[in-house]
């Protein structure tokens, strides 16, 4: 009986430790993956392993639920994208991408508050755009007055054109120096030196004498102001806003129409009654007054946002859709340059005013206010992508169909609105196209590599223009021509852009369980549901890459 009691005691006990050593395994293993990885205590009793496995599984759940909990009923679905990375580990939507592992606890959901001192930062943002690419957009009144009445002697159309050109690559060239200021000395301190940069330029072009001190001064020094300006306040206005952010971008953008409105008619008057060099000087006071008020009301959200304001990303270049992103704005380019700035003169080759011209001109530039914050309201309700492929096929259009046989100042002054609402369809949709090609951490340096790929349409764009219609005895369709094929290359590239983004949502929603539909454009989850985590890429297949060309679907 002895012997059968001693045999039973010690199976039990080897029952026992076995049980020990499994729950031993299993606590570390649970413990890795929701707590620190620390192991058990060796003196440990089967009773103290089995509460730490509880505890340790509750203490993960309760981590979850909270995670969950605290987000639900959150108004934001477009804070964090597929395709959100940090430092080597990036994500996209081409091959296999290894996904950013964040630990539940570290990761925290921002909200913008759709509103609130979103809508100053929204004004702020108009009236920069109207005293910096509006203001810029008088060029086109500037270049006729240059080659009406030959006020730099020696300088050619050509030499003109680049001036104009300049302005605007220059302000795009800078975009990387701009980010990096912008990330080490903040978003305040990147707006000064554009406001200094641009009051310089244009009160230095009002004593230019020599062609190179209107290339040194309206060209050069004039494109580093906008560029700092622009690339610090261009980020802020989508950090503001979630159902509302192609609407606020419109309204924000749309400052560029109407400055160009005002001052195309506005320069025209001064120099005609004043002079020139009085105009350049009233701009430039007036710039500078506008601007500093607005770079010390804007507010950024960068910290809450966690925006890398990375200068480059050499990574998106591997990626399909970013090349296309960059078709969007390298063939946009080409053809809103020539259109902006040779309308006037175009008024001028057919017999209208030099009057006249300006207000064509500003038409176009009233057309672009009017039309940009429709095109981006209409954007949130039928997909950023979607009314950017539209408009900018119906630029093209417009150019081809109506332009082309302009020859009146009737014509004309109908061509100017109705072109203008669609002619800088890009300004208005790149910066919420890129936030769902790339996720909103990654804008930055999209937007940063992008600026710098349209250096060379905008540098070269006016003088291709005037030298294909130099080479036409000065009738401008060739260069109409030019312009409408531009805008029409726009579109193919966006309609392949659009496409892959449907196969990206498919490729998400077979995951799910879900339909396309029911998935957001930017943060890659379904309608509603927010996560604390970034979701994984997701590899587009390319097998039905065309039959996706003619899908409907919100993007």
């Amino acid at each position: 009986m002895a012997v059968r009691a001693c045999r039973q005691h010690k199976d039990f006990l080897a029952n026992s430790n076995s049980f020990l050593s499994f729950l031993k395994l299993v606590s570390e293993g649970e413990c890795r993956e929701a707590s620190d990885g620390a192991s058990l205590d060796p003196s440990a009793t089967p009773v103290d392993v089995f509460n730490r496995i509880i505890s340790t599984r509750c203490l993960a759940q309760a981590q979850f639920d909270g995670n969950i909990t605290s987000h639900h009923g959150a108004e934001s679905k477009e804070v964090l994208s597929t395709n959100s990375v940090d430092g080597s580990e990036k994500i996209g939507g081409v091959g296999e991408r290894k996904a950013r592992e964040v630990p539940p606890s570290e990761a925290k959901l921002d909200v913008p508050p759709n509103g609130g001192y979103g809508w100053v930062c929204v004004a702020c943002c108009f009236m920069i755009n109207a005293h910096t690419w509006g203001l810029n957009s008088s060029y086109g009144v500037f270049l006729a007055h240059y080659l009406d009445t030959k006020t730099f002697p020696g300088a050619s159309s050509l030499d003109f054109a680049f001036v104009g050109g300049l302005s605007i690559s220059q302000a795009l060239l800078v975009s990387p120096i701009a980010t990096t200021c912008t990330r080490l000395y903040g978003t305040r301190t990147t707006l000064l030196i554009g406001v200094f940069f641009e009051t310089v330029s244009l009160i230095g072009a009002s004593f230019a004498k020599e062609i190179y001190q209107l290339f040194l001064s309206q060209g050069i020094a004039f494109g580093w102001g906008m560029g700092f300006l622009f690339v610090g306040s261009v980020g802020i206005v989508p950090q503001w806003f979630t159902t509302r952010r192609s609407l606020a971008n419109g309204i924000a953008t749309a400052g560029s129409g109407f400055g160009g409105l005002m001052y195309s008619l506005a320069t025209n008057a001064m120099i005609q009654n004043i002079s020139l060099g009085w105009a350049f000087r009233i701009l430039g006071v007036l710039a500078l007054v506008v601007n500093l008020i607005c770079a010390c009301l804007l507010k950024d959200r960068n910290k809450q946002v966690g925006s890398s304001q990375l200068a480059f990303d050499y990574y998106l270049f591997k990626r399909i859709e970013y090349l296309l992103l960059l078709g969007f704005g390298f063939f946009s380019m080409l053809g809103y340059i020539v259109l902006l700035f040779s309308l006037p003169n175009y008024a001028s080759s057919i017999g209208l005013t030099p009057r006249q011209g300006s207000v064509i001109g500003a038409l176009l530039n009233l057309g672009q206010g009017l039309g940009r914050p429709p095109i981006g309201y209409f954007s949130d309700s039928v997909g950023r992508i979607n009314m950017a492929l539209a408009m900018t096929f119906l630029a093209g259009l417009f150019s081809l169909v109506i332009w082309v046989f302009a020859s009146s100042y009737g014509v004309l002054i109908f061509y100017a609105l109705i072109g203008g609402t669609v002619a800088g369809t890009f300004w208005t949709t790149i910066a919420p196209v890129t936030a769902e090609v790339v996720g909103l951490k990654n804008v930055p340096a999209a937007l940063s590599i992008t600026w710098l790929a349209l250096v060379l349409p905008t540098t070269f764009s006016e003088p291709i223009a005037l030298e294909i219609t130099a080479a036409n005895d000065g009738r401008y369709l060739g260069a109409q021509l030019f312009t409408g094929s531009m805008y029409i290359a726009v579109a193919l590239c966006v309609w392949f852009l659009r496409a892959w983004k449907i196969g990206e949502l498919e490729e998400i929603a077979a995951t799910k369980g879900r339909y396309p539909e029911e998935i957001d454009a930017v943060t890659a989850l379904p309608i509603g549901e927010a996560s604390s985590v970034c979701p994984a890429g997701v590899a587009v297949t390319k097998s039905s890459t065309f039959k996706r060309l003619w899908k409907w679907i919100k993007v």
